[in-house]
């Protein structure tokens, strides 16, 4: 007779086989091509030459002098202050003095959860869900964010759509489902759901928005599915949350063996953990287990940052702060999200302090008028960074941190940069960034053209 929590794998494993290529079964069969989107779209090989642009590389702090630019086959050719000749066929965009520079990196994104109401995540069928977040990524895309980093949700088969041409979104480096204890920040069953029936799965396990697993045996399995399914990093709850509602914010969640599984299973497959957390017992017990990547941790000490820089490991912050402009009008737990953001300053300056590598990142969540601040919560760093320091952590130093994902990276090659032999993921942008950010507030108008991978979806 089989153990009910053996029963209970086998369905997980059916089930998050099903979901995860919901978006791409739909599709499948012939390939669709290109969808049309508020964009020109055309074939990558196209060449496409820059004329009179001021380059911002992503990684010093100044624009070059008027200078010329190929892209070819998707990438970066030629990149030169004396003129170019267009080759035939090309075609020429006159830059007339604007900004050219990489595509930002959001680098904590929730592809799948960033527009739908929490209510509807979890009551509403796959299929609609899926849409609502096609139709997000189309957007995310439109404000200039070429690639980001999923930091939980269903998202792999939106990402295969997305690489297949069927629609215009950012590139995703997918986590797939959050792995949490129970009664973790991934927890998100009602109390009457409670004790569990051994075989039976949550919802937000059935559409793998996150994985409950329990002891070192569990989470490596779940650690294994994950990678099974496509993930380029694994994301766990260490400590407690904002939107889930059973863990208060200083709780610490998993023992160093379960965590320690996660980043031994990650780490044959050449990848890494990242850790949710806001706490310091919670950063220095996962930093222990070997964990590369913390995410948040507004309400770090002194102590635990010095482990970070030692560590060399990143630190994803989000510049959550109490300003009425950028607040999150779908906030399940507003005074959650109060004590978290009354720790950001002091978590900026320890990690400026130590000299951390610091990735930038948003986490909006549930609110399609919450990601109308995205590039807001970018000008919004200027309260801690320079611009250009801004924008070089939203491009080359976001890109190094996609990288850590190492034989997993499901877009291997230069990004975040403006080089000769990089992605051509690129931005031409009216006016000067490295003076004023607030330009990112208002893509529509600044955003001249949007190219991903040579192919111009705003233009």
């Amino acid at each position: 007779m089989s153990h009910p929590l053996d029963q209970r794998r086998t369905n997980r494993r059916a089930l998050l086989a099903g979901c995860a290529g919901t978006v791409a079964a739909l599709t499948s069969g012939t390939r669709l091509g290109r969808a049309a989107s508020p964009a020109v779209q055309d074939d990558p090989s196209t060449i496409t030459l820059f004329r009179d642009v001021r380059i911002f590389d992503g990684v010093h702090p100044e624009r070059s002098a008027p200078a010329y630019l190929l892209v070819q086959d998707g990438m970066i050719n030629t990149i030169s202050e004396a003129p170019i000749e267009a080759p035939a066929g090309a075609r020429v965009i006159e830059g007339n003095g604007a900004t050219l520079m990489p595509g930002l990196i959001d680098a904590h994104w929730h592809t799948m959860l960033c527009e739908i109401p929490i209510s509807e995540l979890f009551t509403a069928d796959i299929n609609y869900v899926d849409l609502i977040a096609g139709r997000a990524a189309t957007k995310t895309l439109m404000r200039g964010f070429t690639s980001v980093r999923d930091m939980a949700g269903p998202s792999f088969g939106l990402k295969r759509a997305i690489d297949e041409g069927v629609l215009a979104g950012p590139r995703i480096w997918p986590s797939g489902a959050i792995i949490s204890q129970t009664s973790g920040h991934g927890d998100y069953r009602k109390r009457w759901e409670v004790p569990s029936k051994g075989t039976e799965l949550s919802y937000g396990e059935r559409i793998n928005a996150g994985v409950i697993a329990d002891g070192p045996d569990e989470v490596l399995r779940a650690t294994r599915e994950q990678l099974m399914l496509g993930a380029s990093q694994i994301k766990l709850a260490a400590g407690g949350g904002i939107i889930s509602d059973h863990d208060p914010i200083d709780v610490t969640e998993y023992g160093q063996a379960e965590i320690e599984a996660a980043v031994g299973a990650a780490a044959d497959w050449g990848t890494y953990v990242t850790v949710h957390t806001y706490m310091p017992r919670a950063i220095q017990r996962a930093l222990q287990a070997g964990v590369k990547c913390i995410e948040h941790g507004q309400l770090i000490d002194d102590a635990s940052a010095a482990m970070i820089a030692e560590a060399g490991a990143w630190w994803c912050l989000q510049p959550f702060v109490d300003d009425p402009a950028l607040r999150n009008p779908a906030e399940p737990n507003p005074e959650k999200n109060a004590i978290v953001s009354k720790g950001t300053d002091t978590a900026y300056r320890l990690a400026i302090t130590h000299k951390i590598k610091v990735a930038w990142g948003t986490d909006i969540l549930f609110s399609e008028e919450a990601t109308k601040h995205h590039g807001a919560l970018l000008a919004a760093m200027t309260r801690w960074y320079t611009p250009a320091e801004t924008l070089i952590m939203a491009t080359s130093a976001n890109a190094e941190l996609l990288a850590l994902s190492g034989p997993r990276n499901p877009y291997p090659g230069v990004l975040g940069r403006v080089e000769t032999g990089a992605i051509a993921d690129l931005l031409l942008v009216e006016g000067n960034p490295l003076d004023d950010l607030s330009l990112f507030t208002t893509p529509e108008t600044s955003l001249r053209v949007i190219m991903q991978g040579g192919i111009i979806h705003k233009g």
